[in-house]
């Protein structure tokens, strides 16, 4: 079976333009051809787009992921070894980054008060401090804002460490649900974007249920909150979003 090329477009979330930049490349020619000329993919040019794309997604510049996938030595399990073990690694990074990238933000928080090498163990890469000046701009003349200031100008290292491993601990929980087909609108998962919203009372500022539903809107429109969420498990952020929503229709 061939595919038309605006086909393997839309499936791959690519443009047209990509596919024929490849081919012109030589990292991905088409195997046919139509009577008219047009570009017809196979199966197997649909498993070497696979490949590349899991390349791309890696940070491999085009040419390597040519040499890499022209190597005749290495077949395409290895392939699929080496970029499990490479997407795993970088999850595991990015989900030790993003429970300190939630508790920065939700928090509108930027004058905490730790050391640079304490604050650097707590948040890893992600910097608060960047936020400060648009977290201010945006919200600084809120009571959450001055809340959440005045309890982050009391919390030590060990508290930072508590809230992100709390946050953390939610976020998988919400994945694990995501996972396992649990509607977003259902019991389970309503009542534990309830436990999300009251530890964000308890620990931040108060996050009422009207409150809670628009972050979750915002977990949707900002793309960094997005990719928080996406870097965990793939549709979160989403889901996150529907939960919130149903668990504050419940209430309100």
């Amino acid at each position: 079976m061939s595919h038309p090329v605006g086909k393997i477009a839309e499936l791959a979330g690519v443009t047209v333009r990509t596919l024929h930049h490849y081919d012109a490349i030589g990292l991905l020619s088409p195997s046919g051809r139509s009577h008219a000329g047009h570009r017809r993919y196979s199966d197997g040019d649909l498993d070497r787009l696979q490949q590349i794309l899991f390349y791309r997604e890696l940070g491999f510049p085009l040419d390597q992921v040519a040499a890499l996938l022209d190597d005749p030595e290495t077949d395409p399990r290895e392939h699929l070894r080496r970029q499990h073990a490479l997407l795993t690694d970088r999850i595991t990074r990015l989900q030790d980054m993003a429970a300190a990238v939630e508790t920065a933000m939700e928090a509108r928080k930027m004058g905490i008060n730790l050391t640079p090498e304490e604050k650097f163990e707590v948040f890893g890469d992600f910097d608060p401090d960047k936020y400060a000046e648009e977290v201010q701009q945006r919200w600084g003349d809120t009571e959450a804002y001055r809340q959440s200031q005045r309890n982050a100008a009391t919390y030590t290292k060990e508290d930072w460490k508590r809230l992100t491993e709390g946050f953390d601990a939610i976020h998988r929980r919400m994945a694990d649900l995501l996972t396992a087909g649990v509607a977003a609108d259902s019991e389970q998962a309503m009542d534990l974007a309830e436990e999300h919203r009251r530890f964000i009372s308890g620990n931040h500022y108060e996050c009422g249920h009207e409150m809670h539903m628009s972050l979750g809107e915002m977990y949707v429109a900002d793309e960094r909150f997005t990719a928080t969420y996406e870097a965990i498990r793939t549709g979160l952020a989403v889901y996150m979003r529907d939960a919130m929503l149903a668990n504050a229709v419940r209430h309100v």
